[in-house]
């Protein structure tokens, strides 16, 4: 029953955050009342050339083209609920994102034309998802077991060259490896190609259209690995050698129990909540991609629409992009809730 009571508790604290946070965003991606006012202007220009294509339109006289113009924009206006108050506005677009209802964008478009933000966005989340996930997961599991054996050889020189290695290559941020892989073996060397998710044109054969994927993700992909696995590394590595020093572990080893399955059992379970956490967040943190370094490689996921959004001032695309991630982060704090109970005892014991 207090576990309920617990994940009740944080269910609800979760969903005030999220919509504060939501709230707060609106309002700053608003600008105050700035995006609105892009809103209008659009709506005047783009209904001016409409009308002004219509043969019944030019048909009419001045006064008459006037008056049908200025009705027209004001139901358009209406109806996108740009003539409300701002407060009130506000509210209808936190709603709005926190439903994922999220609209239009203003200047940027798919692939296909179309100007809807969930196209947009879903268009551009499997190639972020392709590299970026691909890649966490990939460090994550070269770190861990990197770390584990950190963590059995400590101070032994293994641990101590993979420490300074670790600890070298987190320091040093990913674009920074991408500007370098680039110069090295895209423009000198020339063994990867510089930029772009496949070749142009196309491939029009599925097969070799995803080779060339494979192609163009090969540096991405090798750059994201080498600047996050060290980080797993020496993070597993730290927080395995501290379990070892609890009391349950040395009453294990007590009793006799075969170092493998004290380690399996007794040190990695109680280890992993913090570890399960990082690849959790890491994961949803994937999902909106790396803006540098997706800028580096004009690699076309959510971190360089996030960066072309913000270029083009379309803050309805910047809102939807914090809308999803924020809703993907709360959901995964609470599951994340879930899963600490089944992994480490101690949680249950204290919420008890």
């Amino acid at each position: 029953m207090g576990v309920w009571k617990h994940l009740a508790k944080r269910g609800v604290f979760l969903a005030v955050t999220l919509i504060v946070a939501m709230y707060l965003v609106v309002l700053i991606a608003n600008a105050g009342g700035r995006v609105d006012e892009i809103l209008i202007a659009q709506i005047r220009f783009n209904t001016a050339i409409e009308l002004a294509n219509s043969p019944a339109y030019r048909n009419l006289n001045a006064t008459q083209r006037a008056e049908l113009l200025n009705q027209t924009i004001a139901l358009r206006i209406h109806a996108r609920g740009l003539d409300l108050p701002f407060a009130e506005k506000s509210f209808t677009y936190t709603i709005d994102a926190l439903t994922l209802n999220l609209g239009q964008a203003m200047f940027l478009r798919s692939n296909g034309g179309s100007s809807s933000i969930a196209d947009i966005i879903l268009e551009r989340l499997p190639i972020t998802v392709l590299l970026f996930t691909t890649g966490s997961v990939v460090s994550a599991i070269i770190g861990i077991i990197l770390g584990l054996k950190m963590a059995r050889r400590a101070m032994k020189p293994f641990d101590r060259g993979m420490t300074v290695f670790s600890i070298s290559t987190t320091v040093v941020p990913a674009w920074i490896f991408a500007i370098l892989f680039l110069m090295l073996f895209a423009f000198e060397v020339r063994i990867f190609p510089a930029r772009g998710f496949v070749d142009s044109p196309p491939p029009k054969d599925s097969g070799a259209y995803a080779l060339s994927v494979m192609y163009h993700l090969s540096l991405p992909l090798i750059t994201w690995v080498l600047s996050n696995f060290g980080g797993w590394a020496y993070t597993t590595r730290n927080l395995v050698l501290q379990v070892m020093d609890e009391d349950f572990v040395m009453a294990a080893r007590a009793k006799g129990l075969p170092e493998r399955i004290v380690q399996r059992r007794y040190v990695f379970r109680a280890a992993s909540p913090p570890i399960v956490t990082s690849l959790a967040l890491t994961l949803i943190a994937s999902w909106t991609g790396a803006i540098i370094t997706e800028t580096v490689f004009q690699w076309p996921g959510l971190g360089l629409l996030f960066i072309q959004a913000v270029q083009a001032f379309d803050a309805t695309i910047v809102i939807g992009l914090t809308a999803i991630y924020a809703v993907l982060l709360v959901v995964t704090v609470f599951i994340l809730d879930l899963v600490y109970s089944l992994l480490d005892p101690r949680i249950r014991a204290a919420r008890r």
